[in-house]
Protein backbone atom coordinates (compact mmCIF):
# COMPACT_ATOMS: atom_id res chain seq x y z
CA UNK A 1 0.00 0.00 0.00
CA UNK A 2 1.82 3.32 -1.28
CA UNK A 3 2.87 5.99 1.95
CA UNK A 4 -0.57 8.94 1.82
CA UNK A 5 0.62 12.62 3.26
CA UNK A 6 -1.54 12.81 6.71
CA UNK A 7 -3.50 15.29 5.71
CA UNK A 8 -4.96 12.92 3.17
CA UNK A 9 -4.99 10.44 5.40
CA UNK A 10 -7.21 12.21 8.15
CA UNK A 11 -9.42 13.29 5.42
CA UNK A 12 -9.81 9.74 3.63
CA UNK A 13 -10.51 8.68 7.51
CA UNK A 14 -13.65 10.83 7.61
CA UNK A 15 -12.19 13.86 9.83
CA UNK A 16 -13.39 16.58 7.32
CA UNK A 17 -12.06 18.67 4.43
CA UNK A 18 -8.63 18.47 3.20
CA UNK A 19 -8.17 22.25 5.01
CA UNK A 20 -9.35 21.22 8.42
CA UNK A 21 -7.24 18.30 8.50
CA UNK A 22 -4.00 20.37 7.62
CA UNK A 23 -5.07 22.39 10.58
CA UNK A 24 -5.78 19.43 13.10
CA UNK A 25 -2.05 18.66 12.29
CA UNK A 26 -0.70 22.65 12.76
CA UNK A 27 -2.54 22.66 15.70
CA UNK A 28 -0.82 19.76 17.19
CA UNK A 29 -3.78 17.51 17.77
CA UNK A 30 -2.60 14.56 16.09
CA UNK A 31 -0.23 12.28 17.64
CA UNK A 32 1.44 8.91 15.63
CA UNK A 33 3.47 6.45 17.76
CA UNK A 34 2.93 9.15 20.87
CA UNK A 35 4.75 11.52 18.50
CA UNK A 36 2.71 14.84 18.04
CA UNK A 37 3.07 15.68 14.16
CA UNK A 38 3.88 18.75 13.14
CA UNK A 39 3.50 18.81 9.47
CA UNK A 40 0.90 17.78 7.19
CA UNK A 41 3.10 16.87 4.76
CA UNK A 42 4.68 13.90 6.66
CA UNK A 43 4.13 11.15 4.63
CA UNK A 44 2.93 7.59 6.13
CA UNK A 45 2.46 3.85 5.70
CA UNK A 46 -1.18 3.32 5.91
CA UNK A 47 -1.26 -0.45 6.40
CA UNK A 48 -1.55 -0.79 10.56
CA UNK A 49 -1.33 3.19 10.83
CA UNK A 50 -2.85 3.61 14.90
CA UNK A 51 -3.10 7.53 15.36
CA UNK A 52 -4.77 9.52 17.82
CA UNK A 53 -6.78 12.86 17.53
CA UNK A 54 -7.90 14.81 20.65
CA UNK A 55 -6.07 12.54 22.65
CA UNK A 56 -8.62 9.73 20.71
CA UNK A 57 -6.86 6.78 19.32
CA UNK A 58 -8.00 5.25 15.67
CA UNK A 59 -6.81 2.54 13.61
CA UNK A 60 -6.97 3.65 9.52
CA UNK A 61 -9.27 1.47 7.50
CA UNK A 62 -9.05 1.88 3.84
CA UNK A 63 -13.07 0.59 3.91
CA UNK A 64 -15.20 0.57 7.00
CA UNK A 65 -17.82 -2.36 7.59
CA UNK A 66 -20.39 -1.89 10.54
CA UNK A 67 -22.86 -3.69 12.04
CA UNK A 68 -25.42 -1.91 14.18
CA UNK A 69 -28.54 -2.75 16.25
CA UNK A 70 -30.99 -0.54 14.79
CA UNK A 71 -33.36 1.03 17.39
CA UNK A 72 -36.95 1.77 16.15
CA UNK A 73 -37.66 5.03 15.00
CA UNK A 74 -34.57 5.50 12.92
CA UNK A 75 -34.53 6.01 9.20
CA UNK A 76 -31.70 3.81 6.63
CA UNK A 77 -31.58 6.94 4.98
CA UNK A 78 -28.43 9.48 4.57
CA UNK A 79 -31.34 12.16 3.81
CA UNK A 80 -34.02 11.36 6.86
CA UNK A 81 -37.44 12.72 6.09
CA UNK A 82 -39.97 12.39 9.35
CA UNK A 83 -36.87 10.24 11.30
CA UNK A 84 -33.43 10.77 13.09
CA UNK A 85 -31.05 8.78 10.75
CA UNK A 86 -29.00 5.98 11.78
CA UNK A 87 -25.96 7.62 10.88
CA UNK A 88 -26.68 9.61 13.73
CA UNK A 89 -25.94 6.93 15.55
CA UNK A 90 -22.69 6.67 14.68
CA UNK A 91 -19.39 8.67 14.90
CA UNK A 92 -19.47 11.96 12.72
CA UNK A 93 -16.43 11.03 10.66
CA UNK A 94 -18.56 8.17 9.52
CA UNK A 95 -20.94 10.41 7.81
CA UNK A 96 -17.98 12.54 6.06
CA UNK A 97 -16.58 8.91 4.87
CA UNK A 98 -19.98 8.96 3.58
CA UNK A 99 -20.90 5.51 4.97
CA UNK A 100 -24.17 4.01 3.81
CA UNK A 101 -26.48 1.28 4.87
CA UNK A 102 -26.89 -1.65 2.95
CA UNK A 103 -30.29 -2.40 2.43
CA UNK A 104 -32.96 -1.08 4.79
CA UNK A 105 -34.97 -1.67 7.47
CA UNK A 106 -37.99 0.02 8.22
CA UNK A 107 -38.21 2.88 10.31
CA UNK A 108 -39.99 0.73 12.99
CA UNK A 109 -38.06 -2.72 12.08
CA UNK A 110 -35.23 -3.47 14.77
CA UNK A 111 -32.19 -5.33 14.28
CA UNK A 112 -29.28 -5.98 12.31
CA UNK A 113 -28.38 -3.37 9.79
CA UNK A 114 -24.75 -3.75 7.71
CA UNK A 115 -23.20 -0.18 6.55
CA UNK A 116 -20.22 0.01 4.54
CA UNK A 117 -18.25 2.53 2.34
CA UNK A 118 -17.03 0.17 -0.17
CA UNK A 119 -19.43 0.29 -3.05
CA UNK A 120 -18.45 -3.48 -4.72
CA UNK A 121 -19.38 -5.08 -1.09
CA UNK A 122 -22.49 -2.84 -0.75
CA UNK A 123 -23.98 -4.40 -4.20
CA UNK A 124 -22.90 -7.70 -3.56
CA UNK A 125 -25.18 -7.37 -0.47
CA UNK A 126 -27.60 -6.20 -1.48
CA UNK A 127 -27.83 -8.01 -5.17
CA UNK A 128 -30.78 -10.38 -5.50
CA UNK A 129 -28.42 -12.56 -7.39
CA UNK A 130 -26.77 -13.75 -4.20
CA UNK A 131 -29.63 -15.30 -2.43
CA UNK A 132 -28.18 -14.02 0.65
CA UNK A 133 -31.01 -15.04 3.38
CA UNK A 134 -32.18 -12.89 5.63
CA UNK A 135 -33.67 -14.10 9.10
CA UNK A 136 -36.47 -12.19 10.62
CA UNK A 137 -38.27 -12.58 14.19
CA UNK A 138 -42.07 -11.22 13.28
CA UNK A 139 -44.66 -10.80 16.14
CA UNK A 140 -47.93 -10.77 15.27
CA UNK A 141 -51.40 -9.17 15.78
CA UNK A 142 -53.37 -13.04 15.53
CA UNK A 143 -52.32 -16.12 16.67
CA UNK A 144 -49.87 -18.28 14.91
CA UNK A 145 -50.78 -21.36 13.46
CA UNK A 146 -50.13 -24.03 10.89
CA UNK A 147 -52.42 -22.51 8.44
CA UNK A 148 -50.06 -19.37 8.64
CA UNK A 149 -47.27 -20.99 7.90
CA UNK A 150 -48.14 -23.13 5.58
CA UNK A 151 -49.43 -20.05 4.36
CA UNK A 152 -46.25 -18.22 4.23
CA UNK A 153 -43.70 -21.30 2.67
CA UNK A 154 -46.32 -22.32 -0.37
CA UNK A 155 -46.55 -18.30 -1.42
CA UNK A 156 -48.40 -15.75 -1.08
CA UNK A 157 -49.19 -13.46 -4.11
CA UNK A 158 -48.86 -9.66 -3.61
CA UNK A 159 -50.55 -6.58 -5.47
CA UNK A 160 -47.62 -5.52 -7.24
CA UNK A 161 -45.86 -9.00 -8.04
CA UNK A 162 -46.23 -11.29 -10.65
CA UNK A 163 -45.97 -14.16 -8.94
CA UNK A 164 -46.75 -15.38 -4.98
CA UNK A 165 -43.45 -15.02 -2.93
CA UNK A 166 -42.98 -17.18 -0.24
CA UNK A 167 -40.56 -18.27 2.86
CA UNK A 168 -37.50 -20.14 2.67
CA UNK A 169 -37.97 -21.26 5.97
CA UNK A 170 -40.85 -20.26 8.71
CA UNK A 171 -41.09 -21.75 11.98
CA UNK A 172 -43.48 -20.81 15.03
CA UNK A 173 -41.53 -19.33 17.95
CA UNK A 174 -44.48 -18.25 20.40
CA UNK A 175 -48.25 -18.10 20.18
CA UNK A 176 -47.49 -15.23 18.28
CA UNK A 177 -44.04 -15.36 16.91
CA UNK A 178 -42.18 -16.69 14.12
CA UNK A 179 -39.39 -16.95 12.12
CA UNK A 180 -39.29 -16.71 8.81
CA UNK A 181 -36.36 -16.46 6.11
CA UNK A 182 -36.57 -14.41 2.86
CA UNK A 183 -33.47 -14.06 0.41
CA UNK A 184 -36.24 -11.70 -2.00
CA UNK A 185 -35.87 -8.44 0.02
CA UNK A 186 -38.80 -6.77 -1.16
CA UNK A 187 -40.40 -3.30 0.22
CA UNK A 188 -42.01 -4.16 3.19
CA UNK A 189 -42.00 -7.83 2.61
CA UNK A 190 -42.80 -9.73 5.73
CA UNK A 191 -45.41 -7.15 6.51
CA UNK A 192 -47.13 -7.63 3.74
CA UNK A 193 -46.74 -11.32 3.30
CA UNK A 194 -48.30 -11.86 6.66
CA UNK A 195 -51.18 -9.73 5.76
CA UNK A 196 -51.97 -11.17 2.46
CA UNK A 197 -51.58 -15.05 4.58
CA UNK A 198 -54.25 -13.26 6.91
CA UNK A 199 -52.42 -11.88 9.46
CA UNK A 200 -50.40 -9.09 10.39
CA UNK A 201 -47.49 -7.67 11.67
CA UNK A 202 -46.69 -6.07 15.37
CA UNK A 203 -42.93 -5.91 15.46
CA UNK A 204 -40.38 -6.97 13.22
CA UNK A 205 -36.60 -7.72 14.05
CA UNK A 206 -34.07 -9.08 12.01
CA UNK A 207 -31.93 -11.38 13.61
CA UNK A 208 -29.66 -12.08 10.90
CA UNK A 209 -27.83 -12.11 7.40
CA UNK A 210 -26.51 -15.14 6.27
CA UNK A 211 -24.57 -17.04 8.70
CA UNK A 212 -24.04 -13.92 10.63
CA UNK A 213 -26.42 -13.73 14.07
CA UNK A 214 -27.32 -10.44 15.83
CA UNK A 215 -27.06 -12.57 19.47
CA UNK A 216 -23.65 -13.65 18.73
CA UNK A 217 -22.51 -9.72 18.44
CA UNK A 218 -23.37 -8.95 21.78
CA UNK A 219 -24.79 -5.25 20.63
CA UNK A 220 -28.09 -4.18 23.00
CA UNK A 221 -30.23 -1.32 20.56
CA UNK A 222 -28.05 1.27 19.42
CA UNK A 223 -25.08 -0.05 19.54
CA UNK A 224 -22.46 -0.48 16.72
CA UNK A 225 -19.03 -2.05 15.99
CA UNK A 226 -16.51 -3.19 13.61
CA UNK A 227 -17.00 -6.24 11.67
CA UNK A 228 -13.68 -8.09 11.07
CA UNK A 229 -13.02 -10.42 8.26
CA UNK A 230 -14.13 -13.91 9.62
CA UNK A 231 -17.71 -12.16 10.74
CA UNK A 232 -17.24 -10.56 6.82
CA UNK A 233 -17.12 -13.88 5.18
CA UNK A 234 -19.99 -14.86 7.70
CA UNK A 235 -22.72 -13.07 5.01
CA UNK A 236 -21.62 -14.54 2.27
CA UNK A 237 -19.26 -17.14 0.76
CA UNK A 238 -18.14 -15.11 -2.08
CA UNK A 239 -18.13 -11.82 -0.45
CA UNK A 240 -15.96 -9.05 -2.27
CA UNK A 241 -14.83 -6.50 0.57
CA UNK A 242 -12.27 -4.85 -1.10
CA UNK A 243 -10.81 -3.71 2.56
CA UNK A 244 -11.25 -7.45 4.59
CA UNK A 245 -7.83 -8.02 5.05
CA UNK A 246 -7.20 -4.40 6.89
CA UNK A 247 -6.17 -3.87 10.72
CA UNK A 248 -8.32 -5.26 12.75
CA UNK A 249 -6.85 -4.04 16.24
CA UNK A 250 -8.55 -3.05 19.46
CA UNK A 251 -7.30 0.47 21.07
CA UNK A 252 -10.51 2.16 22.20
CA UNK A 253 -14.09 2.01 22.04
CA UNK A 254 -14.23 3.65 18.94
CA UNK A 255 -12.05 0.92 17.49
CA UNK A 256 -14.81 -2.07 19.20
CA UNK A 257 -14.50 -5.05 17.31
CA UNK A 258 -17.75 -7.18 17.13
CA UNK A 259 -16.65 -10.04 19.48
Amino acid sequence: MPKLSLDRILQSQGFGTRKYCRELVLDGEVSVDGVVQRSYKNLLETDGLIFSIFDEIWVYREFVYIALNKPSNFECSRKPSHHPGVLTLLPEQFSWRELQPVGRLDHDTTGLLLMADDGPFIHAQSSPKKHIPKVYLATTSEAVDDALISALMSGVQLHDEPAPLAAQTCRQVGSHQLEIVLEQGKYHQVKRMLAAAGNHCAALKRIAIGQLRLDALGLEEGEWCYLTPAQLALLVPDNVAGGVDQTQTTTSHKEEICP
